[in-house]
């Protein structure tokens, strides 16, 4: 079997990549993980996710809040005074009633409007549909970050199977050669130039397999995974999935959910303005002492009603600054469904040029493996130019390297395409 046939036959096989490597010094035997595992961890461990969760529950205790504030409000008081007047020295009698003590109890209700009110739960509410709305963009900015540096890690794994792979097939000519060399069938010097090339993937190896154990690490440290141990990553399994509506989408409802809040603030403004109608009684006792104290236990109720006038011009500037905040949400979202357009479509254009690229780099990588092909029946008879051959494999691998940076691409590109999916 043929050099580049034996590197076909090991890359089929697998479905992914199978590496043991020591990323630190007390690693253990490594073990598979795929993308829905990080996924997975990095949404249960991140605290601004739980952020959010005890956001929307604490909005609904606000809610809970304002219906019991519209409740009649029961309330003890005590007050007790004295105001002794000593050999004519004192505070006036008139005024100071010189003792009194009043232990009442208080009841008092506010009269608010249905709409008044459903406006007050509306602020609520669409408080917690931005909280919400909130944790749905804070999720996919999170799986995005998360399925980039899977990608970028996984790339890295790949490169470094396959050049582990060539490798160790070089190895095996290296043998072949080494044997022709004693025989004199090649120059010493040709076997040391491709014992050069060997060695050189053997750096090569070691920098990629430090280079995964960084990404590798970093992708830990996104999920909030404190974990030593080594892993083999399987192939991310990502599909392009199609965009939904705009006007359906997260992105978009952060605007609809701004409109609508700042139209219920000027009508909780307008509902300010109404007259307010408050109603209170109480009972207990209220007495000076003076005069028959142990008739001072009664009852007292009545009507507070106030009525707003002029304010200053207060009610006018609040709505101006309601409507300059609309009219800068609205800019917002011209531009955004701008910027929107042009992302999603320039995405697309890339992963299809890409996606051509390909095409093309893996037309050069089989003549490259047929190069490799006949450099070897020629090394087995002697024939073949060394310079030629390591050129030949040079070619291949920059091919190989090539193609696997163009399909790590095309997963971001696809990986940012969907992000816009929610």
């Amino acid at each position: 079997m043929s050099f580049g046939q034996k590197i076909l036959l090991k890359l089929r096989k697998a479905n992914h990549l199978v590496v043991l490597f020591s990323l630190f010094c007390n690693s253990v035997t490594a073990q598979h993980r795929d993308l829905n595992y990080y996924l997975r961890e990095g949404l249960t461990n991140s605290p601004l996710l739980k952020d959010y969760q005890n956001q929307v529950a604490a909005n609904s205790i606000d809610s809970q809040r304002l219906m019991a504030t519209f409740r009649p409000q029961v309330t003890a008081t005590s007050n007790n005074t004295i105001s002794p007047i000593i050999n004519g020295y004192g505070y006036d009698a008139i005024l100071s009633n010189q003792q009194s003590f009043n232990e009442l109890i208080n009841v008092n209700q506010t009269f608010i409007g249905r709409n008044n009110l459903s406006a007050q739960h509306k602020a609520i509410r669409l408080l917690t549909d931005s909280v919400r709305n909130g944790q749905k963009l804070t999720e996919q900015e999170l799986k995005r970050t998360i399925v980039s540096q899977y990608i970028t890690a996984y790339g890295g794994l790949q490169q470094l199977n396959f050049v582990s792979e060539v490798n160790a097939l070089l190895k095996d000519q290296e043998v072949i050669l080494k044997k022709l060399t004693q025989n004199n069938i090649y120059r010493q010097t040709d076997y040391l130039t491709f014992l050069v090339t060997m060695k050189q993937q053997e750096l090569q190896i070691k920098q990629l397999r430090i280079q995964y154990g960084i990404d590798f690490a970093t992708l830990n440290y996104l999920c909030g995974i404190f974990d030593t141990t080594s892993a083999t990553l399987d192939a991310p399994d990502i599909d392009l999935q199609n965009l939904p509506d705009p006007s359906s989408s997260a992105f978009f409802l952060r605007y609809r959910i701004d409109s609508e809040r700042l139209a219920n603030e000027a009508m909780i403004l307008k509902y300010s303005y109404k007259p307010k109608l408050n109603a209170f009684a109480n009972a207990g006792y209220s007495s000076t002492l003076l005069y028959q104290a142990y008739k001072n236990f009664g009852v007292g109720a009545g009507l507070n009603l106030s009525i707003p006038i002029y304010d200053g011009h207060q009610r006018a500037l609040q709505e101006r600054k309601i409507n300059l905040l609309q009219n800068t949400s609205i800019n917002y979202k011209d531009f955004f469904t701008l910027q929107y357009s042009q992302q999603t479509a320039m995405l697309r254009q890339q992963l299809t040029a890409t996606e051509s690229l390909i095409s093309d780099i893996n037309e050069q990588i089989k003549l490259a493996e047929g190069l490799i092909n006949v450099n070897e029946k020629l090394l087995e008879t002697g024939d073949a130019k060394i310079a030629d051959y390591v050129i030949a494999i040079n070619n291949f691998l920059s091919a190989k390297n090539i193609l696997t940076q163009n399909n790590i691409s095309r997963l971001q590109v696809i990986n940012q395409l969907n992000y816009w999916n929610r």
